[in-house]
């Protein structure tokens, strides 16, 4: 029986085979039921800002707890407002083209290029930033810029290398403009941060949601490629690769993670072949250096049933304050870091010695009790923390907890901001 596209309507080529029925014909047609799915209804955005506008204007910081309270109540509508302001300046690039489109012949060519590799190229420049939020604006810079040489289109023999030289410039263009090498973390004056030594710091990390990541695998390696990464995009490895020079970084990611071949990758970056290999095995070697050493397969896997039986584990025991059932589920050695913030620990101890008072309801420094929802980002298991404070009634978001799980504990633990719940589909308040 012949399907047909829940988009465009149009017959689905090879519809009838065997397994689950496809709903789409294109990946065009993917993404935009992606985006339709996520974007908000029947919200105007005149109203919205009036909403926004009368509600901050009605602030007082007197009493402080009631002050605080409505201030994040005011953050999903904030993060539900920029969402359709990246929406708008994406219809209005579009636009843009629509309206020329007498003068720019091939313009259905060009839109269905942008949205077939958007989601490939948000991820492969959010690899090169470590940001999310910038990731998305760079993607977009690069489409503006695709879009003003769009006549030489019809010149390009390979489009989907040419998006990426665009993209990779524009990500570069920005690197050279910022310094975004990590640094270590400090010393914080009165904590106890463990005696394992500093991890690299990077204020700008941020995660990337799992439900964003392209459906279609890039093409294979050639055989005879020993690739230090293959698709992974752990925070572990994002630490690492942030560290080398970003045309290191590039060249390395067009390489072994995005899988062009060694004069694709000069190519993409405007080098010779013997420069481009050179800048691949300088950043293959402070790679290696950088990453554990027990990590040698970086396939992107799903996490496993145990790592999610445990990630169960570690919310329920968090719901029920029972901390030393949390304890036992963390490596005597873990890490954790929270991104921007200074704080970090390299062993439990230390971690627990500065959680516990804030998790202890009988502790003058209780914080308030805890609900999680599961979720996934950067291929990891995840966590979001919702806080209830004292004297209130509603657990509103608090951080977003990504896990690394090495045999059968918690290893690693990176802490953000919630800033970022919209993009993952996670509620503001429970």
């Amino acid at each position: 029986m012949t399907a047909n596209c829940q988009v465009c309507g149009k017959p689905i080529a090879g519809s009838g085979g065997p397994g689950r029925a496809a709903a789409y014909c294109s990946q065009a047609c993917r993404q935009r039921a992606y985006r339709e799915r996520r974007q908000p209804a029947g919200v105007p955005v005149r109203d919205l800002i009036s909403e926004i506008q009368g509600r901050v204007q009605s602030l007082r910081p007197d009493p402080a707890l009631t002050f605080h309270a409505e201030v994040e109540a005011l953050s999903p509508r904030f993060a539900q407002l920029r969402r359709l302001a990246r929406q708008a300046r994406e219809e209005a690039a579009t636009n843009s083209v629509t309206a020329e489109v007498v003068t720019k012949p091939g313009e259905d060519v060009f839109t269905a290029l942008i949205e077939e590799h958007r989601a490939e190229l948000r991820v492969h420049c959010y690899r090169l930033l470590g940001s999310y939020d910038e990731a998305e604006d760079l993607t977009q810079e690069a489409f503006l810029r695709a879009w003003r040489s769009a006549e030489t289109l019809t010149e390009v023999e390979n489009p989907r290398a040419w998006l990426y030289k665009i993209a990779t410039n524009v990500c570069l263009d920005f690197l050279r403009k910022h310094n975004r090498r990590p640094t270590s973390y400090e010393p914080i004056p009165g904590i106890d941060s463990g005696d394992g030594p500093p991890p690299p710091r990077l204020p700008w990390l941020q995660p990337f949601p799992d439900d964003q990541l392209p459906e279609t695998p890039a093409p294979g390696h050639e055989p005879d490629e020993q690739a230090v990464a293959s698709e992974t995009l752990e925070l572990v490895f994002l630490t690492a690769i942030q560290q080398l020079p970003p045309k290191q970084r590039a060249a390395v990611i067009l390489r072994d993670v995005a899988r062009w071949s060694a004069q694709e990758t000069a190519d993409l970056l405007g080098s010779s072949l013997a420069s481009a290999n050179s800048a691949v095995q300088r950043g293959r070697t402070a790679l290696r250096e950088a990453l554990p050493a027990q990590r040698e397969d970086w396939s992107a896997a799903k996490p496993s049933a145990e790592d999610l039986a445990l990630l169960q584990k570690y919310m329920d025991a968090a719901a029920r304050t029972d901390i030393d059932a949390m304890i036992e589920l963390v490596r005597e050695d873990a890490v954790l870091t929270m991104p921007p913030n200074p704080f970090w620990f390299t062993s439990r101890d230390a971690l627990f010695g500065f959680v516990r008072p804030n998790l202890d309801p009988a502790s003058p420094r209780f914080a308030g009790r805890w609900r999680h929802l599961q979720t996934t980002a950067n291929g990891q298991p995840a966590v979001a923390g919702y806080l209830q404070q004292p004297g209130t009634t509603v657990y509103r978001a608090q951080l977003l907890d990504v896990l690394r799980i090495e045999g059968g504990r918690i290893a690693q633990i990176t802490t953000f901001e919630p800033h970022l719940f919209a993009a993952f589909g996670l509620p503001m308040t429970l």
